[in-house]
């Protein structure tokens, strides 16, 4: 399985779930491609042997959530003691930015696979200290202090809209694992 990969499938099947009994509308968003070469090899089976990404995609995953919009990437890392910033792209900083400029909920997930933790970290914070210049990456440690750890769990594999209640809906009334509908 490629890198990220297990995360993705973990959270698309976590919004597959909060999809179906009508939690949140968030899916995975596609990279866009131009497709310059195609085969033919049969009348019915057209296969793609050359394409390029047309532009820069800007983050992994956007949708819908209690009448607000919500945009997050999704980022996996093999290392021990931090979460390089080179991982993260410009274009993705600048996109969230503007989505918390209009008002939208936007974040990070970051994934330690060597810990099999899942944290959820407000993209205002990861920001800041991506624009502070003075580290090329966010230290473990500093991920467990900003960030949410996610629960893992069955259905949903990834609980991840427990801790969007809890950071951005305060105030209101939490959808979360208490409510009558059961799970996450």
């Amino acid at each position: 399985m490629g890198r990220g990969m297990s995360l993705e499938n973990d959270l698309n099947d976590s919004n597959a779930y909060y999809c179906s009994c009508d939690r949140a509308l968030i899916h995975k968003k596609p990279t866009p491609i131009q497709v310059v070469k195609v085969d033919y090899p049969e009348r019915s089976a057209a296969k793609i042997t050359e394409a390029y990404y047309k532009t820069p995609s800007t983050t992994d995953y956007n949708g819908i959530y209690r009448g607000r919009a919500i945009d997050f990437e999704a980022k996996e890392t093999r290392q021990k003691t931090s979460f390089p910033f080179k991982s993260i792209h410009p274009h993705q900083i600048e996109h969230l930015k503007k989505v918390i400029q209009h008002g939208g909920i936007g974040f990070f997930i970051i994934r330690f696979t060597c810990f099999e933790e899942t944290y959820l970290i407000d993209a205002a914070i990861l920001i800041d200290m991506y624009y502070e210049g003075e580290h090329k990456s966010i230290s473990y440690m500093k991920v467990k202090e900003v960030g949410s750890l996610i629960r893992m769990g069955l259905t949903p594999r990834l609980c991840y809209l427990d801790n969007v209640d809890a950071l951005y809906f305060k105030e209101e009334k939490s959808y979360g694992t208490k409510s009558k509908r059961g799970n996450g």
